[in-house]
């Protein structure tokens, strides 16, 4: 099951706005939300995955654990609707995340 176009809206808005942009890329039916141009979160059959970082270890000690996609490594599932939590792993993320290097298009 993918995630819904619904549920993608429904995680931005829950998003504190204050923290920085925030906008959110389709990518093989699912998506990846990005804050400042960096990739936080993943959001795969309407749930939102955290990678495993040691900057939001403590943060996330009693969140559930699970598996965004078949093949993937063990990722925190975040409380999105827990504002609070979702804004102190966002910022978290943000400072450890590298912004990705921009694709070089290929040479004809």
């Amino acid at each position: 099951m993918a995630t819904t176009t619904e549920y993608i809206a429904f995680v931005c808005e829950q998003i504190p706005q204050n923290i920085g942009e925030i906008t959110y890329k389709k990518m093989f039916g699912e998506y990846i939300v990005y804050l400042n141009g960096k990739p936080v979160l993943s959001v795969c059959d309407n749930t939102v995955y955290v990678k495993k970082l040691e900057a939001v270890r403590e943060k996330l000690t009693d969140a559930e654990i699970g598996y965004p996609y078949e093949g993937a490594k063990e990722h925190y599932v975040l409380d999105i609707e827990d504002r609070e939590l979702c804004k102190a792993v966002l910022t978290a993320l943000e400072s450890v995340t590298a912004t990705p290097k921009p694709r070089k298009k290929p040479t004809k």
